[in-house]
């Protein structure tokens, strides 16, 4: 019954990604000869144009990457691919848990495998098509490099601690591994800015004394305490613009992108800063983090009682072996299987965050000006070929961001 359930659940979610993929394909088409009235003093047609082309190409690959991760899923479950990996590692390896990291690591490296030429196509196809890219294949694979270093010092002894809590924790192991996973995410947000961040990007404090200044006073205006402003090299791999907030407590940052500095004018950037301001403002970080530890709870919970069950093994294409711990194999499973299911709350989660930003949107509009905001949004939309037409139902399905009028509108009018 779980093999037909997962069949099913499988199929619905492959079709709806693929119906969804061609309505928003559709209706940018319909609409790529005429820039909306809103925007028609400030985008060319071009542009416009641009940003419909640069959207088709996204969707397409999506579309294609989801029909060969449905065969890999497929692949690796019910016809039998996990079994084989299963088999082989425990013929290769004796020691218990080196068999089940390399059982992890196989599956890893497939699924990266599998990506790689998608990635690939990205940056240096559809990217570079639309002047975006500016990453050398050197660099590429240096970054892929350094991320599989990193993945290796801080996804193993995760790994390694998951699976011996799961096979020595007792029936409450699922309790241990999740604060275990809590504590790991919370460790990394605090090494991101100082320690993973700089592996890959150069940082350098903000040079641009009058700016600063600007955005000094605005923290203040907002009580938020900045412990340093930072300029990304970001335009040495993309031509995109962003700015982020980053750590937490005495290690928070605001970082720039370079592209983004050269793209807006300081009042622009000031409401763009607000903003995020309003996120802290309104505890959406934490809020959105509680949300997902309460979810990895739950996630936690769901797989202790399946890792009991039998079928859940054999109804997915794989038999447990006898005599030998099979959490990985559990592990492994649970997280290929969860997002078949989970698939459906999507939308919920895009609302959520639209409505989020909404209230960022009000907060900025406050504490800095609103015209400037909505200025610096036009100029992001252009610079970075982002639709103004999407369709309605592919927006609220995926979009974690209101379309472009509908906020543009609310800025200018407050509807």
């Amino acid at each position: 019954m779980f093999t037909i359930l997962f069949v099913a659940f499988l199929f619905a979610d492959i079709v709806t990604r693929l119906w969804l993929g061609w309505r928003q394909i559709r209706h940018v088409h319909q609409h790529r000869n005429e820039v909306p009235a809103a925007f028609a003093d400030r985008i060319s047609l071009r542009s416009h144009q641009r940003a419909a082309d640069y959207t088709h190409g996204k969707i397409q690959v999506s579309m294609m990457e989801t029909l060969v991760d449905a065969a890999v899923l497929i692949g690796l479950t019910l016809l039998g691919g996990l079994q084989f990996l299963d088999v082989e590692l425990a013929r290769l390896i004796e020691n218990e848990m080196l068999r089940q990291l390399a059982l992890i690591g196989s599956v890893v490296l497939i699924m990266g495998v599998v990506n790689l030429p998608f990635s690939l196509w990205r940056k240096f196809r559809l990217e570079a098509r639309f002047g975006f890219n500016r990453m050398t294949p050197a660099l590429f694979f240096s970054d892929l490099a350094k991320g599989l270093l990193v993945t290796l010092i801080l996804g193993l002894p995760l790994a390694a601690l998951v699976l011996w809590v799961m096979g020595n924790a007792g029936a409450n192991w699922h309790w241990w591994a999740w604060g275990i996973w809590v504590a790991f995410n919370m460790a990394i947000m605090w090494l991101f800015p100082t320690v993973i961040a700089p592996l890959f990007n150069k940082f350098t404090p903000l040079d641009n004394p009058e700016l600063a200044e600007r955005i000094h006073n605005l923290a203040k205006r907002c009580g938020f305490a900045i412990n340093g402003l930072f300029v990304m090299d970001g335009s040495k791999r993309s031509a995109h613009g962003n700015a982020y907030f980053t750590g937490f407590g005495k290690s928070r940052r605001i970082v720039f992108f370079d592209t983004l500095l050269s793209k807006l004018s300081g009042e622009e950037i000031e409401a763009v800063l607000a903003h995020e301001l309003g996120h802290f403002k309104f505890k959406h970080i934490i809020k959105r983090m509680a949300l997902s530890f309460l979810l990895a709870l739950i996630f936690f919970q769901v797989l202790g009682w399946l890792s009991q069950q039998v079928w859940f093994y054999t109804d997915l294409g794989v038999i447990p072996q006898l005599g030998r711990p099979n959490d990985a194999l559990a592990l492994i499973l649970f997280f290929l299987v969860v997002p078949v299911f989970t698939f459906w709350v999507t939308p919920l989660l895009s609302l959520l965050s639209r409505r989020d930003e909404f209230q960022a949107d009000h907060f900025a509009a406050q504490q800095a000006s609103p015209d400037a905001l909505v200025s610096a949004l036009v100029k992001l939309y252009d610079d970075n070929a982002a639709t103004l037409t999407p369709d309605p139902l592919h927006s609220a399905f995926y979009d974690s961001h209101p379309p472009a009028a509908i906020r543009i509108q609310k800025l200018k009018y407050g509807l």
